[in-house]
């Protein structure tokens, strides 16, 4: 079948025949329709985590399709359901093998495109947000907020009344943050804290003008470190503060499925309660250039590919 695989150069990714996935007794074989790509691949097919992905390699979590083959466990969706699933990578290719515990079935009202958006940044937006107590009122930063988890972690949030306040790089990506209810700044230095909550994916001296607002027994998500730069922590800076908390968020580390909370974000887009940012819509033959943008920052929100049938 066709696949797009790692190049391990600057093109990032080329067409290759690989073999047909091998699913495991509780996984179903799903014909792509539809993937995301986020930046997270980039970063591992690069080399910013360490040891760049093996040329050859097949990438891809957020993938959108149709079951061409049952899991032989008689569990997940039968054969000819529309879903939504978070993969284990191969998911750039014309199909790919998902456990059923990260699939959800997709309603007709939902389009492949908007669907593909959600398992990654999702599910990490919805983790987040339940990995806090953030009370009614109470008031949270968001950096780094302009990309795609950004965006359902400033809505999710602004939905449960809680004060956000969103770092956007620029007046036309904070646009979108404040018809979603958060009051949006260009640089951490303008945020009106102190905040009881501090959701940060920047790192760098980001995290450390982020850090200098939180409230007296506040908390601090650390979900990222978009900058490449590492965080930098002075424990006499805060020796006179009122103890705070540090909390390393992994997004899959959790006690529900990938299943459970895929349902839980269609149910929310299905019925407008979740408005997934569709930044750039091309089909997959285009995946390299769309990798090159989303890498620059060109694309605001999820960048989808499409499978022609």
């Amino acid at each position: 079948m066709k696949a797009l695989a790692a190049t391990g150069d600057p093109t990032l990714v080329r067409f290759a025949e690989v073999p047909e996935p091998t699913a495991a007794a509780d996984a179903a074989v799903i014909r792509v329709e539809a993937f995301s790509v986020n930046r997270g691949e980039i970063l591992a097919m690069t080399g910013a985590y360490g040891t760049p992905t093996a040329p050859g390699t097949v990438m891809g979590q957020d993938v959108v399709g149709r079951v061409v083959a049952a899991a032989a466990d008689g569990s997940g969706p039968a054969i000819g359901t529309r879903v939504v699933g978070h993969a284990e990578g191969g998911g750039w290719a014309e199909r790919v093998a998902i456990p059923t515990a990260a699939l959800a079935e997709l309603p007709d009202t939902l389009t492949a495109t908007t669907a593909a958006a959600l398992p990654l940044a999702g599910l990490t937006a919805l983790r987040l947000l339940r990995h806090v107590e953030v009370p009614a009122g109470k008031k949270a930063l968001i950096t780094g907020a302009s990309g795609g988890v950004g965006h359902y972690l400033v809505e999710l949030a602004t939905a449960a009344d809680i004060s956000v306040t969103a770092v956007a790089a620029s007046p036309e990506r904070g646009a979108r943050l404040a018809e979603l209810g958060a009051a949006v700044v260009h640089d951490v230095a303008d945020a009106d804290g102190p905040f009881d909550v501090i959701f940060e994916s920047v790192g760098g001296d980001v995290f450390a003008a982020a850090l200098a607002r939180i409230a007296p027994g506040g908390t601090v998500l650390w979900f990222g470190q978009a900058s490449l730069q590492p965080i930098r922590l002075s424990f006499f800076e805060y020796l006179t503060v009122t103890p705070f908390t540090l909390r390393h968020f992994p997004h899959w580390v959790a006690n529900t499925t990938d299943a459970e909370d895929l349902r839980m974000l269609v149910e929310l887009t299905a019925t407008g309660r979740l408005h997934p940012e569709l930044g750039r819509v091309a089909d997959w033959a285009e995946t390299a250039s769309v990798l090159t943008d989303l890498n620059n920052r060109r694309i605001r929100g999820n960048a989808i590919l499409t499978i022609a049938a």
